[in-house]
C-alpha cells in the first residue's frame, strides 16, 4: 500500500484521468495499481478507470516488444549490464518455461492476465522476447490478458468497496 499513496502523491498535481494513466504505464504499479487509486481515491467511474488504466498500460508494450532485443545486446556490452540481464532472462525461463512451453502464446496471455506481483504487460515483454514470441502473437498476448487483468483488478477493487460498506 505504501507503494500506492506514494505514487498518488507523486502525480498529485495531475490531472487525475492522466495520473491514472501514467501510474498504469509504470512497471512497479501497472493497472494493478492504477485501477484502485482511480476509483477510490480520485473516485473516477470504474469504466473509465478500466479504460484509462488499459490504455497506460499498453504504452510501453510496442517499445518494449521492439526494442528489448536492441537495447539489451546494446547494453551487455557493459558487464553490469550483461550480469543483470543474464539474471533476468534466466530467472524469466526458469520460473516459466514448463507454462510457455505447454501453452504457447495462450501462456502469456493468462501470465500476462494474472494480477499478482512480477506479473504484467512489462513482465510479458520480457517473457516474450526470452522465449522468442514474434511480435504480432505477443501484442495480441498481452493486450489480451491487459484487458483481463483490467476486468479483475475492477471487479475485486469494486468487491471490496462492496464489502467494506457492509462494515461502515
Amino acid at each position: 500500500m505504501a507503494i500506492l499513496q506514494l505514487l498518488t502523491n507523486l502525480f498529485g498535481s495531475f490531472p487525475h484521468w492522466l495520473a491514472t494513466i501514467l501510474i498504469s504505464s509504470l512497471p512497479v504499479a501497472e493497472l494493478r495499481g492504477s485501477i484502485p487509486i482511480a476509483i477510490v481515491q480520485y473516485q473516477m467511474h470504474p469504466a473509465e478507470a478500466y479504460l484509462l488504466a488499459v490504455i497506460g498500460n499498453m504504452i510501453p508494450v510496442i517499445p518494449l516488444l521492439l526494442y528489448l532485443e536492441p537495447v539489451s545486446n546494446y547494453l551487455r556490452r557493459f558487464r553490469l549490464w550483461d550480469k543483470f540481464f543474464n539474471w533476468l532472462f534466466t530467472r524469466t525461463h526458469h520460473n516459466h518455461s514448463a507454462t510457455f512451453e505447454k501453452y504457447g502464446t495462450l501462456g502469456l496471455a493468462i501470465f500476462v492476465a494474472i494480477p499478482l506481483p512480477a506479473t504484467g504487460a512489462w513482465s510479458g515483454c520480457a517473457a516474450a522476447f526470452v522465449f522468442g514470441i514474434c511480435f504480432r502473437h505477443a501484442l495480441v498476448a498481452i493486450t489480451a490478458g491487459v484487458l483481463i487483468a483490467g476486468l479483475v483488478v475492477t471487479v475485486v477493487t469494486l468487491g471490496g468497496l462492496s464489502l467494506s460498506n457492509l462494515f461502515l
